[in-house]
């Protein structure tokens, strides 16, 4: 469906900006991709109408961190140890295939718009040649869905990112307004040496990229943020994925340097919360977690009612999910939230499925506990309506199931 002038009317609408709130009966009138206003009997002349009648209508969500290309992996690492899943993925990332990078990113990206995601980082570290790295843009940019692209380190690849190839990517996506963007995704301090990070670190300064790495103690660093530190490489445009194991002192180093993080989830999202770092949350992999947010908010939110005090609540979930995550990636200013003025990424739940009956007492609740990705109803991507009545109206589905199941046996098969 092409772009124009859309009232969305009558919804219970939740903004998350400063904090998630519900507004009842309310409207969201959209013009040129962009949201222009939102309230209660809106003038709806020369406009498509949707009834958002028994319907939740709320900002896209905002997917921090997730390797499109295990679409092809799915459930391929359930119960095994985070040994076990980096070998699987350095026997089965070189046989790879051009053709099986887009596909398997073009199924994550149209996963991400079925379930309502509007925004998503792919950390994309299967970039072994050029060709691989093209297949994935290529994909994301079929798929419609507003992305950054994670040029991604593969991880049994040493001496860091091809510079050549990361400054052509560069290139190709110099647009920072576009719907797809470019992130640099090395593999950081995580499993390389500090001679190498700081290469890749250069790398980013160079090209104005923003940083997403994985962030963890392991035996490589045991510290790794302050050896980030030492080396003069602690950076304001910085996703830092994870946290697992990382002190106290060092995630005030990340909160003072006023760079970013990425939960998903863990038990983490409420220590780097807690320590003042804006936090968006994300799926991470397929190969062995759902594919959808509401999953990924509800594991967050249990999480968060186990320990520390504050506990984490539906409306702080749910803003992670959107606003903080559009904010972690650098995007809010142009996503996550239903302000005048953003673009209009925004999505619909049905309220009359079985499973949300009497969810109209509490919304946000309802939206993070409840919710499936079947509830789904309408999804817009800058505007663009992608998904209506439960049905993604740009994709061949049944082509791209096919072409999916056919790249699987293939990689098994090598």
């Amino acid at each position: 469906m092409p772009k124009g002038r859309i009232l969305i009317r009558n919804g219970h609408v939740i903004d998350t900006e400063p904090q998630p709130v519900v507004h009842a009966r309310t409207d969201v009138l959209i013009e040129r991709g962009r949201i222009v206003a939102v309230g209660r009997n809106l003038r709806s002349d020369g406009a498509m109408v949707i009834d958002a009648t028994d319907r939740i209508v709320l900002p896209g969500f905002v997917d921090t961190h997730r390797h499109m290309w295990h679409s092809a992996l799915r459930s391929a690492a359930v119960d095994v140890d985070l040994d076990a899943y980096f070998r699987l993925l350095g026997q089965v990332g070189p046989k790879f295939r051009p053709q099986d990078v887009h596909i398997a990113t073009l199924a994550g990206a149209l996963e991400c718009l079925d379930a309502g995601i509007t925004t998503q980082l792919d950390f994309a570290h299967i970039a072994y040649s050029p060709e691989l790295a093209d297949a994935a843009v290529d994909a994301l940019k079929a798929a419609g869905l507003r992305a950054v692209f994670g040029y991604g380190t593969p991880v049994n690849v040493t001496g860091g990112g091809k510079l050549a190839d990361v400054c052509r990517i560069r290139e190709r996506l110099a647009d920072d307004n576009a719907l797809v963007t470019m992130a640099y995704a090395p593999l950081g301090p995580l499993s390389t040496p500090m001679e190498t990070v700081a290469k890749d670190w250069r790398i980013a300064d160079e090209l104005d990229l923003p940083l997403t790495i994985h962030l963890a103690s392991t035996p490589v660093n045991e510290r790794p943020v302050f050896a980030l530190r030492d080396a003069g490489l602690i950076r304001e445009k910085t996703l830092y994925v994870h946290g697992n194991g990382v002190g106290d002192d060092e995630l005030k180093l990340i909160a003072d340097s006023g760079a970013t993080a990425s939960a998903t989830p863990g038990d983490e999202a409420g220590r780097l919360r807690r320590a003042g770092i804006t936090t968006g949350t994300g799926v991470d992999t397929v190969a062995f977690a759902p594919g959808d947010m509401f999953s990924t908010m509800r594991a967050a939110h249990l999480a968060g009612q186990i320990a520390e005090d504050p506990r984490m609540t539906a409306k702080d979930v749910l803003r992670m999910a959107t606003l903080d995550g559009a904010a972690a990636m650098g995007l809010a200013d142009r996503t996550g939230s239903l302000r005048p003025g953003k673009q209009a990424d925004v999505i619909m739940l049905r309220l009359d499925d079985l499973n949300m009956l009497t969810a109209e007492r509490d919304p946000i609740a309802a939206v993070v506990t409840a919710a499936q990705p079947h509830n789904v109803d309408t999804v817009l991507v800058a505007g663009k309506v992608v998904k209506f009545a439960g049905r993604l109206v740009h994709a061949d589905l049944r082509r791209t199931a096919r072409a999916l199941r056919a790249t699987a046996a293939a990689i098994s098969a090598r």
